[in-house]
Order: structure tokens, then C-alpha cells, then sequence
């Protein structure tokens, strides 16, 4: 089963360190792993729309409003990384709104939020998995090995494997199609 350690040891294989078995083992190797881990996969999931960490969940509406510019300001979601869009009755887009101090300020009274999601391991597809253990391989391989240059090709097979999930992800929907588009409008 897919998990942080088994993730992180997959990475260190790849830059020829020590497997690890948790994050406490008592080892260089752990030690970084424990500290670069959930920063590194929580850039990673929030770098682009992932079908896989992609959820919506309507918002409660906080007692204190905001300063200025919005009406109403709502709580984020306790796994929220990224916002995607704002909505209102039943649809999950279409409001304008702002993430600031941690709460989505708007002037609607009752919204839903489609985000980005903070997701378990065992969760990740394999073509995310893979992105992730590159860019973990990358970021490990300066603090465990010092060797810059195997960083940086290191770094450069990571953009790509991110570049490849990508492209895999964004086939796991229908192509959007354009509701409004101002110049067709005009045509008639």
C-alpha cells in the first residue's frame, strides 16, 4: 500500500541512499525525508487541478465579516490546499471571491467550493506517485549526497515526470465547453 514512507523510500533508492522504515529511524536519511516530505507533496498537489484531489464542499459562513471589499467571509475546509472556483445554488463556480486570513471572503450568504484537497497516499494514482517520487528524489539528492549536478538532472527528469501526470490527469475529464464567449455573441 501506497504511503508516505514507501514514497520517500522509493525516492532515496533512486539517488542510491538507504531505504528508511519511518521517519524517526535515527538517520540522515529519514531525518530529511521527514522534514522536506509533506512540504514537497503539498506543492506538488497544489501545482494543478488533480482529478484525484479535486472536491467540493459547501462552506460555513463565519460570525465576523470582512474589513472591507466582501460581504461575508466563510471557513476553508480543514484538508483544503488550493481553491479552484466559488459557487452558489448548487453550483460549485461563478462567484468572485478571495482566499485571505485563511477564510474565502465573498458577497454571496451561502457558498460551495470546488479545491484542491489534501489527499491520502494510498489514494494517488500511479502517474502522480511517480511525479511525486521524482521531485522527492530531486529534493533529497543535494542534503543526502551533496552532488549539485546530479541535482539538477535530478530536477529536470522530476519536471518532466510532473509534466507527463499532468498531460495522463487532464484526459480523466470531458474537455470544457465554452458557455460564453463575447465575440460569438456578437455575431448573432
Amino acid at each position: 500500500m501506497l504511503n508516505d514512507i514507501t514514497l520517500c523510500s522509493r525516492a532515496l533508492i533512486r539517488i542510491g541512499a538507504a531505504p528508511i522504515t519511518s521517519f524517526s529511524d535515527g538517520t540522515a536519511e529519514s531525518e530529511i525525508s521527514g522534514v522536506l516530505y509533506e512540504s514537497v507533496r503539498d506543492a506538488l498537489l497544489s501545482a494543478y487541478s488533480w482529478s484525484f484531489a479535486t472536491t467540493q464542499a459547501p462552506l460555513t459562513q463565519l460570525v465576523q465579516a470582512p474589513v472591507a471589499d466582501y460581504g461575508y467571509a466563510f471557513g476553508l475546509p480543514n484538508d483544503f490546499l488550493r481553491a479552484l472556483s466559488a459557487g452558489s445554488n448548487s453550483k460549485s463556480r461563478g462567484v468572485n471571491f478571495r482566499i485571505a486570513s485563511g477564510a474565502l471572503h465573498t458577497n454571496v450568504s451561502a457558498v460551495t467550493m470546488n479545491y484542491i484537497a489534501l489527499v491520502d497516499e494510498s489514494t494517488f494514482p500511479p502517474y502522480f506517485a511517480q511525479a511525486l517520487v521524482s521531485k522527492l528524489a530531486a529534493e533529497f539528492c543535494i542534503p543526502i549526497t551533496e552532488n549539485t549536478s546530479r541535482a539538477e538532472v535530478l530536477f529536470r527528469l522530476a519536471e518532466r515526470e510532473y509534466e507527463n501526470a499532468r498531460q495522463i490527469d487532464a484526459q480523466q475529464d470531458s474537455p470544457s465547453a465554452i458557455e460564453s464567449f463575447p465575440l460569438t455573441d456578437i455575431r448573432g
